[in-house]
């Protein structure tokens, strides 16, 4: 091997490294999204980072009398528009640069879906399937006492994520409404409906991923009845979307968990596997003949649902994609160079900050119901949830047209713009 052949590889290795690089890619893009709108590069600096980002340490009472600490997390990327908002996940494997990057991915969705907030995250570093209930619930209400200072209805309002659920959101409004003495379901958002939760709210998300693979199939001219769809990840999100399909008349050839995937080309049994799923969405560990995540991502279908975690979709598998349409339902499942090369193959990828709108935009009518004591129907929130989607998907096609650029940045530069004017009349750029 000649040394020209090392450099090339290790600049590969190089690019490739910035690209499973969560936070570098994200800013990478939004830096691109704004030298495209003419933004001066103050903009850039404004919006690269969180204007604010809290590390607390929780203790917590474990059942058998030890005390162990918990790291968590709490970004605000931008709050010129509004109070921030954004999901707390209960994860092993997050990081700071993480819930960066999904903060700002928030600030996107929100612009995307035309909504009165920016963006925020949260997370506990943790492994709640070896957590009891009880556990659970002291660590939910240690959290909320360490970011109570940043946190409520008109300055930050968490919602579920990745491992969280309406009950542990009831836990963290209690502690809110406990320390400031008075009644606050407006603090939080994926309640319980008994607690001021909304209709629609916790399908929301992949609810808003089905609509967006509706309109994608409707501009490639592909039809859903009968289509072949692959979906990786069956939790909240990927047996939701895997139900809204096979309902849509679409054939579910593939799902996974994170134990590997089950792929029928004829289709499978989507009603059986709802069933026997457990509360983390896993089910393959039941049956013989699982492939891994990995196979099942090269497996053909019509469209591909990556709907579990980031980094799936990379240079080393984007030319065994064998699907027309690629929709985002995870959180930066694909790399920016997998996006560059499915581009280039002509494949349609939806991305995550537009086809993951549906769940921000849910909890956005919760806090407007919370706020007026009046609460809709669900299909008063189908409805206007349906109207947000479509909407931001036409207006971000169309700019994806316009400017010759895919649908990744169009999102972006769509999802930009409210920032930085708001930030301008505030005077901040």
């Amino acid at each position: 091997m000649g040394k020209n052949d090392v450099t090339n590889r290790a600049g590969e290795n190089d690019k490739e490294k910035e690209n499973l690089n969560l936070l570098t890619s994200t800013q990478i893009v939004i830096h691109d999204a704004l030298k495209r709108l003419g933004f001066k590069e103050n903009a850039f600096e404004m919006l690269k980072e969180p204007i604010r980002m809290l590390n607390v340490r929780i203790p917590v009472r474990m059942d058998d009398g030890s005390v162990k600490v918990f790291t968590g997390f709490r970004a605000h990327h931008n709050d010129s528009v509004g109070p921030t908002i954004g999901g707390v996940r209960f994860h092993p494997k997050i990081n700071e640069d993480e819930i960066k990057a999904l903060s700002m991915w928030m600030s996107l969705k929100c612009g995307i879906a035309d909504l009165p907030f920016g963006g925020g995250k949260g997370g506990i570093l943790c492994n709640p399937r070896t957590l009891s209930f009880g556990e659970l619930e002291r660590l939910s209400r240690g959290y909320v006492r360490s970011i109570s200072q940043v946190v409520g209805p008109t300055k930050d309002i968490p919602a579920p994520d990745m491992y969280t659920n309406s009950q542990i959101m009831a836990w963290m409004m209690d502690e809110y409404s406990r320390l400031r003495k008075f009644d606050s379901p407006g603090f939080i958002t994926g309640k319980p409906l008994l607690l001021g939760g909304s209709e629609g709210r916790e399908e929301a998300g992949a609810l808003g991923a089905a609509i967006c693979i509706e309109e994608a199939a409707k501009i490639t001219g592909l039809s859903l009845k009968g289509a072949r769809i692959i979906v990786q990840g069956f939790g909240n999100a990927g047996s939701s979307i895997a139900k809204f399909m096979h309902q849509s008349g679409a054939i579910v050839v593939g799902i996974s968990d994170v134990y590997g995937a089950l792929y029928d080309p004829n289709g499978l049994n989507i009603d059986y596997l709802l069933q026997r799923r457990d509360s983390f969405g896993t089910v393959t560990s039941l049956f013989d003949g699982v492939i891994t995540n990995e196979e099942l991502l090269e497996q053909e279908c019509d469209i591909l649902v990556p709907a579990a975690t980031s980094n799936q979709i990379t240079v080393k598998n984007a030319q065994n994609i064998k699907a027309r349409i690629v929709v985002e339902a995870a959180n930066g499942p694909t790399t920016r160079e997998a996006t560059r090369i499915l581009s280039e193959r002509g494949i349609l990828l939806v991305p995550d900050v537009l086809a993951g709108a549906g769940g921000v935009t849910v909890s956005y009518f919760e806090w407007v119901q919370n706020k007026q004591g009046y609460y809709w129907d669900e299909k008063e929130v189908t409805d206007k949830l349906r109207e947000k989607m479509v909407s931001a998907f036409q207006q971000i096609y169309a700019i994806s047209k316009n400017h010759n650029v895919n649908l990744r940045v169009a999102a972006y530069m769509v999802g930009v713009r409210k920032l930085v004017e708001a930030s301008e009349f505030r005077g901040w750029i």
